[in-house]
């Protein structure tokens, strides 16, 4: 297990988080985002994606 690559995703935010429940703005936060249009690469895991669940409609998310 220790040669297995990590799946990494590339998130980006298109939508702003100005009139979204507190949760949903932190949650972006969390992610690394901070603006529209800025990238971040994460780690795929369970917890990344449940965040990207929960804010699925502000972000775009690739599969590298």
């Amino acid at each position: 297990m220790a040669n297995k690559a990590a799946k990494t995703l590339r998130i980006t935010q298109i939508r702003s988080t100005i009139g979204c429940k507190y949760d949903q703005g932190r949650t972006v936060r969390a992610l690394g985002l901070k603006r529209i249009n800025d990238t971040v690469e994460q780690e795929d895991n369970p917890v990344i994606r449940g965040m990207i669940f929960k804010v699925k409609h502000l972000v775009k998310v690739e599969e590298l």
